[in-house]
């Protein structure tokens, strides 16, 4: 019984001696090797000595998340978890929660993420999330992840993806829409 329409043509050809003896093929690999080697020692070995020196990264390159504030800076999530069903990696996970009337200044609408956490673990940073958020609340940065050597430090809660007031973080250009 076919289930598809393709088959695929197998043929049984015998192989060479230059290809049962593998020589030819093993030098072919050995002179790449060789002349890597002679390269890096004419010109140098093409390193950086990170963190004194960063290679440049391409403009679409995104690196760890970032929760935005509006103008007078409240949050603008509201828990809608469209972010997190567009995760392919389901990576993040939140809980709403209602504003009260003290809470005015700190939320833009009446719900907003109470728990709001990444587990970048899980995260294959592919940007589905700030396509999926109708607020504009959520970014992927041009900043690098911080090394943690604790598997719990990796899940970001608020307190780590929320911006600072003080201390706004501009989008790249990438992220920058025009409507």
């Amino acid at each position: 019984m076919k289930l598809t329409n393709r088959s695929k043509v197998v043929s049984n050809k015998k192989m060479s001696l230059k290809e049962k003896l593998y020589l030819p093929a093993i030098a072919q690999g050995m002179g790449i090797t060789l002349k890597h080697a002679v390269r890096n020692l004419v010109k140098g070995v093409p390193s950086v000595r990170y963190p004194d020196e960063q290679r440049p990264r391409a403009i679409i390159w995104r690196g760890q998340h970032v929760l935005k504030r509006d103008d007078e800076g409240r949050e603008r999530c509201t828990a809608c978890g469209l972010c997190a069903v567009a995760c392919p990696a389901e990576a993040i996970t939140m809980t709403a929660a209602e504003r009260t009337k003290d809470e005015k200044h700190l939320y833009r609408e009446e719900k907003y993420a109470e728990i709001y956490e990444i587990d970048m673990l899980r995260c294959i940073f592919c940007g589905m999330c700030e396509e999926a958020c109708p607020k504009q609340a959520i970014f992927l940065t041009d900043r690098l992840v911080d090394v943690e050597m604790i598997r719990q430090n990796f899940v970001y809660g608020k307190d780590k993806l929320v911006e600072k007031i003080e201390q706004r973080i501009d989008i790249s250009e990438r992220q920058k829409k025009t409507y």
